[in-house]
């Protein structure tokens, strides 16, 4: 495990090299930026496949509201026929999960890499690093701790949280337009009902962006940097890749 975060600090710090002759103090800084950028190009085509697959899902909706409706009083028949037809349609439930999944572990190496005194059995030196003075292994109470709120460490923080605070406005509102847009069928348990909860969940669904505030608070600044980053990109990301659902909804509500 040493010798794997000692290659992932030289990739850092080798980024940060590149960056230098631009960017000078903040070169570290941009440097997770540029490999949080670099990990959503990775997943991108997976992605781009959860985006066809929730569209799949999407028109399915109708079809598997007449199989609950058919198999009512049969459940193992009814999940055995939703089953069915996703395989026919070559839709999986979990597509949607896989870009998320894919980049925890680089969300825990940058935590694990910047709450770590030493690595491989030396200091550990992007500990000395910081963005616009804020040390980025440092977390929101400590930039409390010198200067208060609105000092120069708090300052930082300030904008990391009004820029997450502002992306998930923005992906309150699209995701509220999808969902009115495309209502998608209550999921059902084996005895055909309704999942308890999956009400409530929906409905707190827009909201989850909101709770990236807490994070930003409490991981070392480093890591806040890579969540913020990642965080936008999803954003604009998933504005683009489901345009046509919401351009397709806003049309349905025209016409009616």
């Amino acid at each position: 495990m040493s010798a794997f975060m000692s290659a992932f600090a030289n990739l850092v710090g080798s980024l940060a090299d590149l960056l230098e002759p631009l960017l000078h103090t903040a070169s570290t800084a941009a440097a997770i930026v540029l490999f949080t950028a670099l990990v959503r190009l990775a997943v991108h085509p997976l992605s781009r496949a959860a985006a066809r697959g929730q569209k799949a899902r999407g028109r399915l909706q109708p079809q598997i509201a007449e199989i609950r409706k058919k198999h009512g009083r049969n459940p193992e028949r009814m999940q055995k026929a939703i089953m069915e037809l996703h395989a026919a349609e070559k839709v999986s439930p979990l597509s949607g999960c896989l870009p998320s999944l894919l980049q925890m572990p680089a969300f825990f190496l940058l935590y694990h890499l910047f709450s770590s005194g030493s690595i491989g059995g030396e200091p550990n030196a992007l500990l000395s690093h910081d963005l616009l003075g804020a040390p980025l292994g440092g977390r929101w109470h400590d930039a409390l701790a010198h200067g208060g709120l609105f000092g120069g460490h708090g300052l930082v923080y300030l904008g990391l949280f009004v820029i997450v605070a502002a992306v998930a406005t923005f992906n309150h509102g699209r995701t509220k337009r999808q969902m009115a847009a495309h209502p998608m069928t209550p999921a059902a348990g084996p005895d055909g009902q309704p999942v308890p909860g999956m009400g409530a969940m929906t409905r707190l669904m827009p909201l989850l962006s909101f709770f990236t505030l807490i994070t930003v608070a409490v991981v070392p600044l480093a890591a806040a940097l890579y969540v913020v980053t990642t965080t936008t990109w999803t954003a604009v990301e998933r504005a683009w890749l489901y345009r046509d659902m919401l351009v397709a909804g806003g049309a349905m509500a025209t016409a009616a």
